[in-house]
């Protein structure tokens, strides 16, 4: 009979060959903590599931499940159902987790039972490994469930979650209409059963990319996240969510991607406004490619000024 482990780590992976390496290590170098870690590989065209597989036989407690594509939620549905331990911690696989993050996370849960998910402060980081802020979450448990539910404030990366499997269970998990926002939406229902609560410490890097969700599809993840809140209050009236998520499961169908500049712009604008807001030299960079993208970028243009004069200012003292 195989041995349980305390923590069940669940990654979802679509051609993140990458950051994957750097990811994965992450949770295998993680100290003190008693975990297996499923990655689902949803049907990658390119290395990655040569590299997971790699990763499988010189370490067992990797265990790859290899499915044709679906898109993360499917994948995260499937990961956390063979979850065999007593919490489930996410990792999405261009992020990093630091090391004592799941040590400290899994003590929190387990000194109070009332707690039923946590996650942590979070470091933001470019595409380089750039500090661009670190994600902040001071409230004690009462306060940051009350925010969670009442003023749409959780935590900062899907990533950085850890949540008890009982209460991933009796919440009803991941849905599958979520195809982006599934973390708004699972946070929502597991602040029912239980309270959110935060390690007072940066445990999670979450990496901002040219290709992440929010820079690439970031007008369809809106419309996800406005029907998560959505069906929150209808569960609070007590009504029924059914025709809210049959909009959730039609909306994919009837956006249009993102244009090749938005995909590259946006992202590049942030990582650039980030960066000048710490004095970071490289803003210059990321704001000239925002710029490469959309000529007519008012803001990037008023932001590279504001680097030049800056770097000038460095440079005369």
């Amino acid at each position: 009979m195989k041995r349980t482990p305390e923590i069940s780590v669940v990654m979802g992976v679509y051609n993140g060959e990458k950051e994957l390496a750097e990811s994965v290590e992450s949770i295998l170098t993680q100290r003190d903590a008693d975990f297996e870690f499923i990655i689902v590989n949803d049907g990658s065209t390119d290395r990655s599931a040569e590299m997971l597989d790699e990763f499988a036989a010189r370490d067992n407690r990797v265990r790859v499940i290899h499915q044709q594509n679906t898109g993360l939620t499917r994948a995260l549905v499937r990961g956390c159902g063979e979850a065999r331990g007593e919490f489930i911690a996410r990792q999405d696989s261009d992020d990093i987790s630091l090391p004592e993050r799941l040590s400290l996370q899994a003590a929190l849960l387990r000194d109070n039972a009332d707690i039923a998910f946590v996650s942590s402060w979070a470091d933001w980081i470019g595409p380089k490994g750039e500090l661009l802020f670190v994600q902040k979450v001071e409230d004690d448990a009462e306060t940051a469930t009350k925010n969670l539910l009442s003023d749409k404030q959780g935590p900062a990366a899907h990533g950085s979650v850890m949540f008890r499997k009982k209460s991933y269970d009796a919440c009803g998990g991941y849905r599958p209409p979520f195809y982006f926002a599934q973390d708004v939406d699972l946070w929502l229902r597991l602040g029912y059963v239980g309270q959110l609560s935060y390690v007072q410490q940066s445990l999670y890097q979450y990496r901002v990319s040219f290709s992440s969700i929010s820079g690439t599809r970031g007008g369809l993840q809106s419309e996800y996240d406005r029907l998560a809140h959505a069906c929150h209050q209808v569960r609070l009236a007590g009504e029924d969510e059914a025709e809210l998520l049959a909009e959730a499961t039609a909306l994919r169908s009837t956006k249009r991607p993102a244009s090749a500049s938005t995909e590259t712009g946006n992202p590049a604008y942030f990582i650039g406004r980030c960066l000048l807001a710490r004095g970071d030299k490289r803003a210059s960079g990321y704001l000239w490619m925002a710029i490469r993208n959309n000529p007519w970028h008012g803001r990037a243009w008023t932001s590279l000024i504001q680097s030049k004069f800056s770097a000038g200012k460095r440079s005369r003292t």
